[in-house]
This record gives C-alpha cells, structure tokens and sequence, in this order.
C-alpha cells in the first residue's frame, strides 16, 4: 500500500474562478488525495451560481457563512478556523488553498512551522505576500486552456528578455544551480527543482513553459545538456 499524502483542499470561492477547479484538481492529484474538500462563501449570493453547478460534480462540500456585518469576511474566517482545526488533529499532510486573497497569508504562514506544505491556486491578480508564502504557488490561467479574459496572453512563454530582467528569477535559479552543481559545476536538474522549492514558491508554468528544463534553456544563461535520460545545467558564466 503506498502512503499517499492526505490534502486538504480548501477553497475561498467568493475569490477563486469556478471554471478552473477541473484542472486544480487534477493538479492536487500530483501531490496526493484531496481527502478534504471544502469551499466557504454566501451561497444565496446570485455570484456564486458558477460554483454551485460545480460541487456535486466533483464533490465539494459548499460551507455556508452569511455575512454577519458589513466589511467583515466571514467566509474567510471560518476557512482558517476549519484550516487550524485540521492542523491540530494532523487529520493532513498538506493543504491546498484556492484564493486570490492576500489575508491568507498569515494562515499560510502558521501552517508552514508546522512543516507542512501548502500549495496555493489564485489569478494572476494575487497579491506577491501570499504567492510567495506558499511551498508552491500556481497562477490558474496558466492551467488548462487560456480563460476568455486572458485572450491567451497570460500561458504564453516569456520572452528571454523578460526573463533575464526577472532578478528574482534569475537569482534563485543561479543559486539553486550552485548549490546542486558539483565540482565540475554541472548540477542535475531534479536537484534544482528541489533546490528551488526550498528557496520560494515556484512554478515554471507561471512563466509560460511546461518544464522547468524548458524555462532554464529560454533564459539563456544556462548551459544544458542531456545524459542517460537525465538532464544537467551550468551556470553559462562559468563554460
């Protein structure tokens, strides 16, 4: 019997899209079983009849939460009284929250000293505290086929350019790269991966490019070069 991860899949559906959770879900199936499945809103609001029509489909049990006075989230709220419960009884092993809310942070934050994983979803419009908070942030118009609002722009590859102007990007994959690579300063590619997820939240699709050997190659400051059915990278400054 394989031990499978235990995730909990919470969703913020007053600001997550409907349309995408096919494809969050077969995302969170990389990682393990969605055993937990909640989405927290005021279901008598006339905005939340697109997640209506989905929840029994893929079964998701909506949480009712009125909004008791105004300009206070109580939808928010019970999602991380519900989240800090799981956590408690370690009824889990990883959470998935599905949010373009900025107020998760804290949430994200708190679940992480207690060494476990969070995976976030959120429109490109997420505020960067939560995205980077999370082990592994993950833009959904870059799931699936483009969205209608998109135009298609948002999955399209970043051009080299951009890439290489990204400081942020480029120190975190020279770092990982450094500190994989081995005397010879060639470093296998997995173990950057791994290098990188212990660095910041990342996802190479939030660039545009399926694979993380793919956006190394674009940025074209890497040497790559493939072996054995495995792939390696150099720093390009040190050739």
């Amino acid at each position: 019997m394989t031990d499978e991860k235990r995730i909990a899949l919470l969703i913020d559906a007053e600001n997550a899209p409907a349309s995408k959770i096919d494809v969050i879900l077969a995302e969170v199936a990389r990682y393990g079983t969605a055993n937990v499945r909640s989405a927290y809103g005021n279901w008598k609001s006339p905005s939340m009849q697109p997640w209506e029509d989905t929840l029994h489909t893929y079964a998701i049990r909506p949480i009712q939460q009125f909004a008791y006075s105004s300009g206070k989230n109580a939808s928010d709220m019970a999602m991380i009284i519900d989240a800090m419960d799981l956590l408690y009884t370690r009824s889990v092993d990883a959470f998935a929250f599905i949010s373009s809310d900025a107020d998760f942070t804290p949430l994200v934050m708190r679940v992480l000293t207690d060494g476990l994983k969070v995976y976030g979803f959120g429109e490109r419009k997420t505020p960067a505290p939560f995205v980077n908070a999370c082990s592994q942030f993950t833009y959904v118009e870059g799931l699936g086929q483009p969205s209608a609002e998109s135009n298609g722009t948002e999955s399209q590859p970043r051009e080299p350019q951009k890439l290489r102007g990204d400081a942020r990007l480029m120190l975190m994959l020279r770092s990982a790269v450094e500190a994989a690579s081995g005397d010879d300063g060639w470093a296998h590619l997995s173990e950057v991966g791994s290098q990188i997820g212990n660095q910041a939240s990342f996802d190479s699709r939030n660039y545009g490019y399926t694979k993380l050997s793919e956006l190394v190659e674009a940025t074209g400051m890497f040497q790559v070069k493939r072996q054995d059915l495995s792939v390696y990278v150099r720093d390009g400054r040190k050739a």
